[in-house]
């Protein structure tokens, strides 16, 4: 069941996937069904780093709470997918097979929240989760590294 999984411990890949499928059932509410409304029609932004730059250029018209969910909120909110991934299977500790994931998953998410007009797609959405998620793997990584060390 976990022959692509990092560790060899039965015990070690239960618990990560429970905690991966707990972050999983977190992230549903937090992105589909937690204090939404409805879109009167479709909202989206394809252009790289427009919201992004908005938010640093403009943050003293916005409240600091929504300055800061919308710019390291979905950076910090991803951090887990890059440590869940590389822990489940292995292909994805590296770098580009992780990227190359999240862009997929989060890309896939942020067409649902436009299609469902439960939020908009935004290509800003999906450069800082995915930068999130890179920053989990890089933890992971160095955990992966001090855990091969202690055990030689």
């Amino acid at each position: 069941m976990f022959k692509k999984a990092y560790s060899n411990n039965l015990g070690f890949n239960i618990i990560v996937s429970i905690l991966a499928i707990l972050y999983a059932m977190i992230m549903l509410n937090l992105l589909f069904l937690r204090d939404r409304y409805y879109l009167d029609s479709y909202a989206y932004n394809f252009v790289p780093f427009d919201t992004i730059w908005r938010y640093i250029e403009h943050r003293d018209h916005f409240n600091f709470d929504i300055w800061f969910k919308n710019l390291f909120g979905n950076l910090i909110l991803f951090i887990p997918i890059g440590m869940f991934l590389p822990l489940l299977n292995r292909k994805y500790k590296r770098t580009f097979s992780l990227i190359a994931a999240c862009i997929v998953l989060i890309g896939l998410v942020e067409v649902a929240q436009m299609l469902l007009r439960v939020g908009s797609f935004d290509i800003d959405d999906i450069i800082l989760n995915t930068a999130g998620a890179w920053l989990g793997l890089l933890l992971t990584k160095r955990f992966m590294k001090r855990r091969r060390l202690s055990n030689e």
